[in-house]
């Protein structure tokens, strides 16, 4: 990258060196931990970084509650259901904050990477719920344990994962 191209090495007698010209780099990382290494400043000085933030709980708070009670309202799916919308909300950011912030990757659990697309998956399962099978408290209870275990659990390994989880919800 500094030199404006690379050695080849497979001729090593002559080592002649191949000129790069008009190429681009582009890369993406995640945060340092879990497995990944910290990016050295020589490296990245190459590079344009564009970076942002994590939303925090009050967001995903904000957006989800919105989706949610405006597709499980009380004309809909009765005051019980629509009562119920914040409580399912601050028990699944929690429970996602929770997940995202215990089972960290390692290279046995490579895969434990957690994002706001599986939280939103878990809504995503309960709003498929049509308001004839969505009468009580309890069913909405028995249907956020069920799209848990489906975005959460499924991805776990082993059954003291599993376990710790179901000990979470």
């Amino acid at each position: 990258m500094d030199h404006g191209g690379w050695y080849n090495r497979q001729d090593m007698r002559s080592l002649p060196f191949i000129q790069v010209n008009d190429i681009g780099f582009i890369g993406a990382m995640g945060p340092p931990g879990g497995g990944r290494q910290p990016v050295t400043q020589r490296l990245l000085r190459h590079f344009t970084q564009i970076a942002h933030t994590q939303l925090v709980d009050s967001s995903k708070r904000q957006i989800f509650g919105t989706i949610c009670s405006a597709r499980l309202d009380e004309k809909s799916y009765g005051n019980e259901i629509a009562s119920a919308v914040d409580l399912l909300v601050d028990s699944t950011v929690i429970l996602y904050n929770t997940i995202a912030h215990d089972l960290l990757p390692t290279p046995e659990k490579s895969h434990y990477t957690f994002n706001l697309r599986d939280l939103s998956k878990v809504f995503q399962g309960i709003l498929q719920a049509s308001p004839s099978s969505l009468t009580t408290a309890e069913q909405l209870l028995r249907l956020w344990v069920h799209e848990c275990r489906r975005v959460f659990s499924d991805r776990l390994i082993n059954d003291s994962d599993r376990k710790w989880l179901d000990g979470e919800m």
